[in-house]
């Protein structure tokens, strides 16, 4: 596409971000984080949320070739001593009630090479020192939404065989796609896909199963759901009762799962980028909940480090549903990146599960949430297990299985 129409479609992927991802209303401070390659995109992300009304759009830099060097040399205490002026910054955004706008755009190769002992060390402290800010965006106290932009190192990992410009354009190309930047109404476009997903979910809790049975080469899993638990669709509400969009794009519905009770063995069908790594070819076996043996074709230390983060990082946190038939799963593309992978696979996660995935939770503390089922942690980390294979059934009290998922899709 010409410069001038990449600016123009730009515009509308802005536009989409403000109005539909964060809905920024009169008076809401925005928490734009970006990294500096992707400065036109700030820009017009900035524009846009202060013509809506906004009060404040604050700007959170950032740069994977620092962020490596910083990894690669920084004094050790500066790695787990987070400083209090993050935490009391985080604590000023929830009682500003702030929107945050994650970009992300990085390679998933950033930091190949660092010390990974050093990566996890840091992950771990800031995710203890971020845990107020953590929890509001899990229970939805806040909006928030992760988009996706083309960072040059990125795109190539996804498309090696073009040059690094086509690569870029291409994978551009796939964000509009897959955002629906080219409707002729995005807002449109994403009302209606908002809508279908939402009588999924409402489908689903309805029936609300006891557990999920997966089979699939290398599967063969039950995953306990708990009482009163809810599934979400795309859309979901702040504490103001303001609509927002977690992810896009989005393909899934979503729960949390029972974390005690999840039982049997499970493999993962696409590779996962983590702290700067690839992780591909996990395996994981679970009893009463927690993971007692994993394996991995590539980045065993990682995946380890992660599972060590704390105890609630040995247990699941998320189930999701997502049709093989959807777009992103049929463009074919591994795009290294879980905002893309996630939705086109059935997937679970890690750690922290949501507040909101369960009747009344957001008003639960930490102990009641424990006490219902639902992980605490300080991490959440998705990874993707969905193939064309894949059978799902709903187990109901009684016993009665009830068919959700065949070969796939949604049965």
């Amino acid at each position: 596409m010409t410069e001038s129409t990449f600016m123009k479609n730009l515009e509308k992927y802005a536009q989409l971000i403000v109005e539909v991802g964060v809905n920024v209303q009169k008076g809401h401070t925005i928490v734009l984080s970006i990294a500096v390659d992707q400065a036109p995109l700030a820009r017009l992300i900035t524009k846009k949320a202060y013509e809506l009304g906004a009060a404040e759009v604050v700007l959170q830099w950032t740069d994977d070739k620092i962020n490596k060097e910083f990894f690669l040399h920084a004094a050790e205490d500066r790695l787990t001593d987070i400083p209090q002026y993050i935490v009391d910054r985080g604590d000023d955004w929830i009682a500003k009630g702030a929107s945050r706008i994650s970009v992300v755009s990085s390679s998933p190769d950033a930091l190949a090479g660092t010390d990974t002992d050093r990566v996890a060390k840091y992950q771990a402290a800031s995710g203890k020192a971020l845990k107020n800010i953590r929890q509001a965006t899990q229970a939805n106290k806040i909006s928030w939404t992760v988009v996706a932009a083309a960072g040059e190192d990125w795109a190539q990992k996804v498309f090696p065989e073009l040059s690094a410009e086509d690569a870029q354009a291409k994978l551009w190309d796939e964000i509009f796609k897959t955002t629906r930047v080219y409707s002729d109404d995005p807002v449109a476009a994403w009302k209606a896909h908002d809508e279908k997903l939402a009588s999924k979910a409402a489908e689903l809790n309805k029936e609300q199963f006891t557990a999920l049975h997966y089979t699939a080469p290398g599967t063969d899993i039950t995953i306990g759901l708990p009482k009163n638990h809810l599934w979400e669709g795309a859309g979901s509400f702040n504490s103001r009762n303001e609509k927002f969009m977690a992810n896009m794009p989005t393909e899934e519905v979503f729960t949390a799962p029972d974390s005690r009770r999840v039982d049997g063995v499970i493999s993962s069908t696409k590779p996962l980028s983590y702290a700067g790594n690839i992780i591909s070819g996990m395996k994981f076996t679970f009893k009463d909940g927690k993971v007692v043996e994993f394996s991995a074709a590539e980045g065993q230390d990682v995946l380890a480090k992660l599972l060590d983060t704390d105890e609630g990082a040995k247990h699941l946190g998320e189930v999701a549903l997502v049709p093989d038939p959807s777009p992103i799963s049929q463009s074919g593309i591994i795009f290294f990146n879980t905002l893309f992978d996630e939705n086109a696979s059935n997937h679970l996660a890690f750690g922290s599960a949501y507040a909101f995935n369960l009747q009344g939770g957001t008003e639960m503390t930490e102990e009641e949430l424990d006490a219902a089922g639902l992980n605490r942690s300080h991490t959440h980390v998705d990874f993707m297990v969905g193939s064309d294979q894949m059978n799902i059934d709903g187990i109901k009290a009684d016993g009665t299985l009830v068919p959700v998922f065949r070969n796939g899709d949604w049965a």
